[in-house]
């Protein structure tokens, strides 16, 4: 990662959102952390992380950490040392499902006698956030990370931490509970304490109705109801309209069309048409707000061809054809043709700090064609694989100017 840190600069990025480097067993990519204060021994040591953070501040770079408050590993400590941690029934009390498995998201512990709460694989049981011994233990866990450098958390399943305490049947009990936004009113008071104040950024795996009130406590709230849409005006303009008009004040709008758990947007949106695909990033990178790169779309990565016998994601569907490593071959033949995929983000990036604000008006368009005011600029994108008149100019197919 140090050794790549030339690289990122000179994209134009300003931090890094590192996958979680915890130790785990890796039953699920990392995400069942067995130990929030420590590295895990395949990437390097603490030492060499502290290294890590110190040289991206040398090249203008943040680092961020993925978090995982939701669950733990089977095989943290907490899991046999305070049980109470997490959270127990007698009997399968109600209806929930595991989002892996389709099954009960409730097994049985034959040592204890009951049941735990796993809203993933069985060897992730979830925490038990009405307890303020886990609520002071993450606490605990933010001071760390932020005493090391740290300047931004992804929080991940940032809408699952807190269950019905009633348990009621039906999965809208299991997520997006009303007493999550009590976490991170909690955490934004731990991250004030430092300056500058660490980001708070939350997997809010809901919908554009729902989002509104992470944003209280949340500094970057993710837009899935963008990332899910289909690559067309009539899809992702609406997505876009409505998250602007319901932004609260001071807060900043949060786009991304790739991630570790979706299909890389190269494949899911460009289709393997690389102008199409330079079109998505020419959206991506012109919106108001914050965009997100996942490693691998400033090159047009597609995802990866994974054998059926080499698969080990537990998801349905996995996920590994999304997370095939970044080829630096190609990163590499890409950086010296001026015409790349490469060169072409670069150079977007470049114009992105050009737009004097965050504002944003949709201009009038024929079907097929986008464009949208930022500041005193004009973007124009031709989202069709046909010709298109835009104000007595032709557009080819998946053309985008900035005027």
């Amino acid at each position: 990662m140090r050794e790549r840190l030339p690289y990122l600069a000179s994209l134009g990025v300003d931090a890094v959102w590192l996958s979680p480097v915890h130790p785990s067993p890796n039953v699920d990519w990392g995400y069942d952390v067995a130990d929030y204060l420590d590295v895990h021994p395949d990437y390097g040591t603490l030492a060499g992380y502290d290294a890590l953070v110190a040289d991206a501040a040398a090249h203008g770079l943040d680092v961020w950490l993925d978090l995982v408050p939701n669950h733990t590993s089977d095989r943290h400590r907490w899991f046999d040392e305070r049980p109470e941690y997490y959270v127990w029934a007698d009997d399968v009390p109600n209806d929930w499902t595991s989002i892996f498995t389709g099954e009960s998201a409730w097994t049985y512990d034959e040592r204890r006698g009951r049941y735990y709460l796993h809203q993933f694989a069985p060897e992730q049981p979830d925490l038990d956030w009405w307890n303020d011994d886990v609520r002071t233990e993450f606490d605990r866990i933010l001071r760390f990370w932020f005493d090391r450098g740290v300047r931004g958390l992804r929080i991940d399943v940032a809408h699952g931490l807190i269950k019905d305490r009633e348990r009621r049947n039906g999965t809208r009990y299991m997520r997006n509970r009303p007493e999550v936004h009590e976490v991170y009113a909690r955490w934004q008071r731990v991250a004030a304490s430092y300056d500058p104040k660490p980001v708070l950024m939350g997997e809010t795996y809901v919908g554009l109705d729902e989002m509104l009130p992470y944003f209280a406590h949340l500094d970057l709230v993710q837009n899935f109801a963008f990332l899910n849409a289909e690559f067309t005006v009539s899809e992702l303009r609406p997505v876009v309209e409505r998250t602007m008009a319901r932004l609260p004040a001071g807060r900043r709008p949060l786009w991304f069309g790739s991630n570790h758990d979706h299909s890389r947007m190269a494949t899911r949106w460009g289709h393997g048409n690389a102008d199409k695909h330079r079109a998505a990033l020419f959206l991506l990178l012109t919106l108001p707000g914050v965009a997100i790169l996942y490693g691998g779309d400033e090159i047009g990565l597609q995802d990866g061809d994974v054998p059926d016998d080499a698969i080990v994601d537990l998801a349905d569907p996995p996920r590994d054809y999304e997370r095939t490593p970044l080829p630096w071959e190609v990163v590499d033949e890409q950086g010296g043709d001026p015409a790349s995929v490469l060169n072409w983000t670069r150079e977007l990036i470049r114009l992105r700090r050009t737009f004097v604000d965050d504002s944003y008006e949709t201009l009038g368009s024929p079907r097929g064609v986008w464009a949208y005011r930022r500041g005193d600029r004009a973007c124009v994108i031709n989202m069709t694989a046909t010709r298109k008149v835009y104000r007595g100019r032709r557009l080819l197919p998946w053309e985008c100017s900035i005027d």
